[in-house]
């Protein structure tokens, strides 16, 4: 018993740990890009941040190109398939150049809408316009990439991507440093810098692809079949990230509406859980893999033992993220903010910033697991159950003027549902579904 937890231990760490450098590998993107065209100005770092929220939340929505495809990948390589799991990430990679080219045409063609629509003024409008185009320009290189990352982690190589995410992240800041300052081309340069990072990125993944390809014999051609399969299961991501933003925005209003004190205090707050998620969504990732590898290697058994030792490493994880929140509450509130009315509600925060680290694991755990095991459609009508039954305890906070504490009890109250919600499926086999393909 000793020596298979130990193995589950090694297979769930070896993707995890290059998983979650990945993580956090990507916001080192829009950090540099930051750092960079701060330098620039307050109009052009203020056009940088409203066309950068956009382009977070839009390319934030197609993750489920990466989930999707991971889990059916992973499938196919349990099923000693080899042919068949390349001919599912060429799927998932014409899927991602259709959507991206949508992408970009549609975002073009409303740009100048959005940037109203966020509210950039008259100054800063230009520089958003100049970054958001540029950038969308480079949305079909997003979803390829996004689409070869699943592949690649389906089959339980979660380093390579690490390893392209690392090159490009320097890369990109090596381009930015080029264009913005040495050809003086302002924030156009850092938004090129950052596409032209995307394109070696993309080229990499598809390079890896056609290397499959040759060793497997796979079909390159479009499959009607397998991109309509794809294209459904990213669908129910699509509502159930939908939901997922849907019940943060609510939350970030709701303290928008209470003071500018508490919307401060809680956009740390909540930065903070943000980072401390990714640690645990790295176990998810991996769950996604080894779960649809189980599967597809008809190991219900063999599942459910690794599955149940995922839920108790993400729950340790939590713990010792909680406590870490905990331990540094103080420095971490001197390091935010000198606002000591922001500090202050920060403080009260905090505890239940520490609370919802275990609870969350479980959440996202469950999550994976049940995402490896294609249970995409279960888990949107989840979501969005979930994301309605919080909703109204998040709007009774203003109508009961209960604060940032309350509010961020209300949160509470979603991941509960969360966990409820996914917990009463995975305690069932009917998540269970052995074979090469999900039926």
């Amino acid at each position: 018993m000793r020596a298979d937890r130990r193995r589950h231990d090694r297979e769930i760490l070896r993707l995890a740990v290059p998983a979650l450098g990945a993580l956090t590998a990507e916001p080192l993107y829009v950090l540099a890009d930051t750092a960079i065209v701060g330098h620039l100005g307050t109009d052009p770092l203020a056009g940088l941040g409203i066309a950068g929220t956009v382009l977070t939340g839009v390319f934030g929505v197609f993750n489920f190109l990466a989930y999707g495809t991971t889990a059916a990948v992973a499938r196919r390589i349990g099923a000693g398939d080899d042919r068949g799991a390349a001919e599912q990430g060429f799927a998932g990679l014409w899927l991602a150049v259709g959507l991206g080219l949508a992408l970009t045409a549609g975002g073009l063609l409303l740009a100048p809408a959005i940037v109203d629509a966020m509210g950039a003024s008259a100054d800063v409008r230009p520089f958003a316009l100049t970054y958001l185009r540029i950038s969308l320009l480079g949305a079909p290189l997003v979803t390829v990439m996004l689409a070869g990352v699943g592949y690649l982690r389906g089959t339980q190589d979660a380093r390579t991507p690490l390893l392209i995410a690392v090159a490009a992240n320097i890369a990109n800041l090596l381009l930015e440093l080029l264009l913005v300052y040495g050809l003086d081309l302002g924030i156009a340069g850092s938004a090129w810098g950052t596409v032209t990072a995307q394109a070696l990125s993309a080229a990499a993944f598809v390079a890896l692809l056609l290397r499959a390809r040759r060793r497997t014999g796979a079909d390159i051609r479009p499959n009607r079949r397998e991109i309509a399969r794809t294209a459904r299961v990213g669908g129910h991501l699509v509502v159930r990230t939908a939901s997922l933003l849907a019940a943060f925005t609510v939350t970030t209003a709701v303290a928008s509406r209470i003071s500018d004190t508490t919307v401060a205090a809680h956009q740390v707050a909540f930065q903070l859980w943000y980072f401390l998620a990714l640690a645990l969504d790295a176990i998810a990732i991996a769950g996604q893999s080894i779960v649809g590898r189980y599967l597809g290697a008809d190991d219900a058994p063999g599942t459910r033992v690794v599955t149940r030792r995922m839920l108790q490493l993400g729950v340790y994880a939590g713990v010792i993220a909680g406590a870490l929140v905990l331990i540094a509450q103080a420095p971490l509130t001197a390091l935010f903010t000198d606002d000591d009315a922001v500090r202050d509600a920060l403080r009260s925060v905090l505890p239940l910033v520490a609370l919802w680290q275990p609870v969350g694991a479980i959440v996202f755990v469950l999550d994976g697991v049940l995402i490896g095991a294609g249970e995409t459609r279960y888990l949107a009508g989840a979501m969005v159950v979930a994301s309605l039954l919080f909703m109204p305890f998040a709007l009774a906070v203003l109508v009961f003027d209960g604060g940032l504490v309350a509010l961020w009890w209300t949160l509470g109250v979603f991941l509960g549902a969360r966990v409820v919600g996914m917990g009463l499926r995975y305690r069932t086999d009917h998540w269970l579904v052995t074979g090469a393909v999900r039926a």
